[in-house]
């Protein structure tokens, strides 16, 4: 494990301090939240901050299904991102990271499709992951005409990570397409619904996840499940048998409480004969890129510069 940014460390671990210290005037995700927090979190982003800023540029779509997509399209488009936000697949939205997505979409010269699946807990697993396989299977099928190019890529951060990667294992398990996407862009994501060593001995530091924030997102997206359940490759895809997937660029912060679960997963990617780039931040706490940081800006850097040329 090699990692980097370790100029960046003393900016890095000020802020997750900084963010610590202010975490007492945030609701707490550490147990599922009543109807207004839901709501206020839902609202904001997850680190307290005001509502994102929504870009003219987004286009909603309702695709096969009744599926909702928010597509960003540049005028020069050489492939397709499919994009899972993260939330702990009971909040964010497709629309909480316009800025970014445009960012990307031009620079990188990608058309982005945001997924705005199902939110637990009025819609627990399976239905998300229902969701983002339908529109990567809308994507398979229809992504030539619509979009004018066949390159597909998938991606998202922390609970979108985890739907991306199981997203791929449907496709393949439930309809034998393996190929379709070229490379997965996998950030800071939970592959193991069980919990690993780094997500049990986390503790309770307030930063944006903690032990008791995961436990409490397990609870809201698998409800009733217990530990040997949520270790069902469907569920948990650490668990699953990797072969076949795309090549993978998997990002993850040594103070995020999922570590091992990318540690992990890169592991087995390798050993199924994928390929991966393992980018671990120095002092990185879980869903980094969403704060103004250094190290933000160069993960955004390289992010596009994979994208951009991956399976070309």
């Amino acid at each position: 494990m090699t990692i980097i940014d370790k100029d960046c460390l003393a900016e890095t671990l000020a802020f997750n301090e900084q963010f610590a210290a202010a975490a007492a005037s945030r609701p707490t995700r550490g147990e599922a939240p009543d109807a207004t927090v839901l709501a206020l979190l839902r609202r904001n982003r997850l680190g307290g901050h005001t509502p994102p800023v929504r870009l003219s540029h987004g286009q909603d779509r309702v695709i096969a299904g009744g599926v909702k997509v928010r597509a960003f399209v540049p005028d020069h488009v050489d492939g397709i991102y499919l994009h899972i936000h993260g939330g702990g697949w009971a909040f964010g939205s497709a629309d909480g990271q316009d800025e970014k997505l445009w960012q990307l979409a031009v620079k990188a010269r990608l058309a982005v499709a945001s997924v705005e699946y199902r939110l637990a807990p009025e819609h627990p697993f399976p239905a998300g992951p229902d969701d983002c396989e339908a529109a990567a299977r809308w994507l398979v099928e229809n992504a030539a005409a619509e979009f004018g190019t066949g390159r597909l890529l998938i991606g998202g951060e922390s609970a979108g990570a985890h739907l991306s990667v199981v997203t791929l294992l449907r496709l393949r398990d439930r309809h034998g397409i393996t190929g379709a996407f070229r490379a997965a862009n996998l950030l800071f994501g939970p592959y193991d619904l069980s919990m690993t060593p780094s997500q049990r001995s986390f503790g309770a530091k307030r930063l944006l996840s903690n032990t008791d924030s995961v436990r409490g997102s397990y609870e809201l997206f698998t409800p009733g499940m217990g530990a040997e359940q949520r270790r069902a490759p469907e569920v948990s895809p650490l668990f699953a048998d990797l072969t076949g997937l795309p090549p993978a660029r998997i990002v993850v912060g040594t103070e995020d409480p999922l570590l091992d679960d990318s540690l992990f997963l890169a592991q087995r990617c390798q050993a199924a004969g994928t390929p991966v780039q393992l980018v671990v931040v120095a002092g990185a706490m879980h869903g980094f890129t969403l704060f103004p940081l250094t190290i933000t800006e160069r993960e955004q850097t390289r992010e596009r510069e994979f994208l951009a040329t991956a399976g070309r």
